[in-house]
């Protein structure tokens, strides 16, 4: 609290501008909250009670009263007497009173060692009679939210890259009419070649695990049902057969073991529509009859019945769809197993084009160099210019290198091959480092559920803005630098303690300053000391900031911190 009498301004009284012998306004009190005065938001709240003792202000005295905060002016207060003109707040002559000043304005540097301030002017009637003399009420100003790590986390976009695979390799069987016979020629058909060929490889490749041999016994959709079901079954019982003698002729164990599962699926509906929506020859109209009678008659005899009755159309279907459907499928299951991190790594410099989108994106998180991850991911990106991973990653790596606005550029990119929550937290993260916090939590609050890195970054804007509540929250429950300097600007220095000493700051010269803030709020001075000797043993140039710093304004006249901060 600040009490002054009212004095004319030595300089303007040689000037003779003004009267030393007034006495209209006299012992008046301030009560600055707070004291020293804080920045929050970018801006400085300022708060002054100003108290009039008895007699404090001539009945009819007025005064323009005005906070200086270094060179910036904050607005003024008219005060007058009971018997005064005007329209400023009243004050009785016996009784005394109180008025409450608020402003606000925002934070220059020059505030932050600045002092607060009183000067004005006071009148008699119309009168200019003296000036106030400038009297400091308060110190100024507490910028500890500027020690906030602006260490906005961008987000890699993941692959879905799986080193084993489940696969399928299916060959068929095709029978004639009626029948479940596997005819000498058909065992000579390109695609049982290609099984015992794969069959062939199965045993001797260590990346291929064969699993199951599903086979499945198929009729087509004339004749009668139960007939058909029986022939579906006998029809899958002779390609098992069959297929184990390919699976012999391959010298394949596992094929040529219990690993079959054979089934009779009965009259292939699914399949017969397939076919018919396949088919170029067919007229549309009858087409689409055919379709019709499919989609609206469920009894199987009526089917039939309805198809017989088409004619020309029936005798299309019997020579060029049901001859097709007439088969056994033969499925082997198998897990694939491909490349080792090694051998991807080898690929992605000497034969790039062999890997595909999933292993390229994994293989670029492989390298711990960013240049190689750069290269990669190009790869990617030229290769598979649809997917807007690969412009994202792109973009993370040019972030980490620093080189912000070709990573602005990818991750624009990005988001224009498609709208995504990863690359606009990125693009957050680029807005907030260009100080455009508003346009930075929007693209953030579109990025909700990208990952924790955006509320992360969330909480870095609501330091800057004074939420600080918010931005614990936020920054979650990892111990980070960030979320103990929010505890501590929320009051809570005991937590922001312990939470800075169980994060990766807890050695670092911004840890150890943190806990010297810390330790001054909480009025422990050899905590202050130690701390402020571990930040100074590490980077010496943060002694001219501590030396000003108001955390430690109750500190700066003693011996050993004076020491300290020279």
């Amino acid at each position: 609290m600040k009490k002054q009498s009212i004095k004319v301004l030595a300089i303007l009284a040689v000037a003779g501008t003004f009267t030393t012998g007034c006495d209209l306004l006299k012992d008046l009190e301030y009560t600055v909250t707070p004291s020293p005065l804080e920045m929050h938001g970018d801006s400085v709240l300022v708060k002054v009670d100003v108290t009039f003792p008895e007699k404090g202000i001539k009945k009819k005295a007025s005064a323009d009263i005005t906070p200086m905060l270094g060179s910036t002016a904050l607005k003024s207060i008219r005060v007058q007497g009971e018997k005064a003109t005007g329209n400023g707040d009243v004050i009785a002559y016996k009784l005394g009173g109180k008025v409450s000043y608020t402003d606000i304005v925002a934070y220059t540097p020059e505030m932050e060692a600045a002092d607060l301030m009183i000067t004005g002017k006071v009148f008699k009637g119309e009168k200019e009679k003296e000036g106030i003399t400038p009297t400091k009420i308060a110190d100024a100003t507490i910028i500890t939210p500027y020690l906030v790590n602006e260490d906005f986390k961008v987000i890699v976009a993941n692959d879905e890259f799986k080193r084993v695979t489940e696969e399928t390799f299916t060959a068929q069987l095709n029978y004639s009419k009626g029948s479940s016979n596997v005819s000498y020629s058909e065992m000579k058909q390109d695609d049982i070649k290609a099984y015992q060929a794969f069959l062939e490889n199965a045993q001797v490749d260590p990346r291929v695990a064969l699993k199951a041999i599903n086979v499945s016994g198929f009729a087509s959709p004339e004749g009668e049902e139960d007939k058909n079901n029986s022939l579906s079954t006998d029809r899958a019982a002779s390609a098992k057969k069959s297929a184990m003698k390919v699976a012999k002729s391959a010298k394949n164990e596992a094929a040529a073991g219990d690993i079959y599962n054979e089934a009779g699926s009965g009259e292939d509906y699914a399949g017969f529509k397939k076919q018919l929506s396949e088919d170029t020859e067919m007229n549309e109209d009858d087409k689409n009859l055919v379709l019709r009678v499919l989609e609206t008659i469920s009894n199987a005899e009526e089917r039939e019945t309805a198809m017989r009755n088409m004619g020309k159309t029936f005798s299309y279907l019997d020579k060029n769809i049901f001859p097709q459907l007439r088969r056994t499928e033969i499925v082997a299951v198998y897990d694939q197993t491909g490349f080792s991190d090694e051998e991807l790594m080898v690929l992605s410099t000497s034969n790039s084009d062999t890997l595909n989108l999933e292993e390229l994106l994994f293989t670029a998180a492989l390298y711990t160099d960013l240049n190689e991850q750069l290269r990669v991911y190009k790869i990617a990106e030229r290769r598979f210019s649809n997917d807007y991973r690969a412009s994202n990653n792109v973009g993370v790596v040019l972030y980490m290198q620093n080189k912000l606005s070709e990573a602005k550029n990818q991750f624009e990119k990005a988001n224009g091959i498609q709208d995504n929550a990863i690359s606009k937290n990125n693009l957050g993260a680029i807005a907030g480092i260009e100080r455009n916090r508003t346009k930075s939590m929007d693209l953030l609050g579109q990025a909700n559920g990208a990952g924790e890195e955006v509320n992360y970054n969330k909480g870095i804007l609501d330091i800057q803005n004074g939420d600080y509540a918010s931005a614990i929250s936020n920054l979650g429950s990892n111990a980070s630098y960030n979320k103990a300097l929010a505890q501590l600007l929320n009051g809570d220095a005991t937590s922001a303690v312990s939470t800075i000493n169980n994060s990766d700051d807890a050695k670092t010269a911004q840890g150890f300053y943190l806990k010297a803030v810390a330790a001054a709020r909480q009025n422990k001075l050899q905590d202050v000391i130690s701390n402020l000797t571990n930040v100074f043993a590490q980077d010496a140039s943060l002694k001219a900031k501590a030396a000003k710093d108001r955390e430690f304004l109750n500190y700066m006249e003693n011996v050993s911190f004076s020491a300290l901060v020279k």
